[in-house]
């Protein structure tokens, strides 16, 4: 099967990284003679007929910029029959015969059931939380993490000078990650991931080892699904005496340009993609395993198991005094 035109959108929140494929898969589909389509706001754009042609200089000067060119949203209607039908009918129009969709999990069970009816998609792992089990790293993980280690950084300077503890939410719903890695750049005295219980005990008796040696502020950093920042630095200040603050960093970690190891994963990923459609392959997502370009099954990469660094939570533990 040779595929002639294709479809690309991305899908859920936005990451850093998103353009570079995004600029990938237009310049990779073109070099190999397949036209292509932007696919405004998601699924939604499929929905609505929002979409246009793209060429050479359609992405031109994207590869560093945050954000997504084509614009992003959720779309409940798509999970319904007959919004599912509409976005069939408008691929049908303009002759797309598959679709690179670059996303989360929540993007995958779209691309899927797409796939199932006769639209061949592959999935891009676009994401800041790292939450896509199949691959050891997602397009904007990397990013997130240098955002949120500046800001922290900076907060730091405070902290020091008042000598405080703050308590630093970073994003992660459901996965630690940008918590875990973002603790062990920042030196954070205690992080706070869902994967793991801990007590307030426990968080009080490491900022009283640090004061024992002489340590004068803490960084507490909790994943957002952890959650209770303000009350718990309101109650570290009750039971140390510390002075104790809580910053949520919020979207900030969503925006920015893309680091360089986003760049070159997205456009890596982007171009994967294009090789499996111009064959008629779907129902793929593309993966980085041991720093090597894989794709694996949507419906066997969504019923994958994620794996949360444990070994590294104990080293941040232990070297966090």
């Amino acid at each position: 099967m040779s595929v002639k035109t294709i479809g690309v959108l991305t899908s859920g929140g936005d990451a850093p990284g998103m353009n570079a494929a995004l600029r990938a898969v237009v310049r990779s589909a073109i070099a190999n003679g397949i036209k292509v389509y932007g696919i405004h706001r998601g699924y939604n754009g499929l929905i609505n007929d929002d979409v246009e042609e793209l060429n050479l200089r359609s992405v031109s000067d994207i590869i560093h910029k945050g954000g997504t060119a084509l614009f992003t949203a959720r779309s409940p209607e798509f999970k319904t029959e007959e919004g599912m039908q509409k976005a069939i009918e408008t691929c049908k129009k303009y002759g797309i015969e598959g679709c690179v969709v670059i996303g989360g999990d929540g993007s995958y069970r779209g691309a899927r059931d797409l796939s199932l009816r006769g639209i061949p998609c592959v999935g891009i792992p676009g994401t800041i939380d790292n939450d896509i089990s199949c691959t050891d790293i997602t397009v904007g993980f990397d990013t997130a993490m240098n955002t949120a280690v500046e800001m922290i950084d900076k907060i730091r300077d405070t902290a020091q000078s008042h000598e405080r503890c703050t308590v630093c939410e970073v994003m992660g719903r459901h996965c630690g990650d940008i918590a875990l890695h973002v603790g062990v750049a920042v030196g954070a005295t205690y992080i706070l991931v869902p994967e793991i219980e801990f007590t307030f005990e426990e968080i009080i008796k490491k900022i009283n080892k640090g004061q024992a040696s002489g340590k004068k502020h803490f960084i507490i950093v909790v994943a957002e699904g952890v959650g209770g920042s303000f009350e718990l630095a309101q109650k570290i200040e009750e039971t140390t005496g510390i002075e104790t603050r809580a910053t949520i960093l919020g979207h900030v970690q969503r925006g920015g340009n893309a680091s360089v190891r986003d760049r070159v994963l997205a456009s890596q990923m982007g171009v994967a993609a294009v090789e499996l459609l111009k064959k008629g392959i779907g129902n793929r997502v593309i993966a980085s395993r041991d720093n090597k370009i894989v794709d694996f099954d949507i419906y066997e990469a969504l019923q994958m198991k994620q794996e949360f660094d444990k070994h590294l939570y104990d080293v941040a533990l232990e070297i966090g005094i």
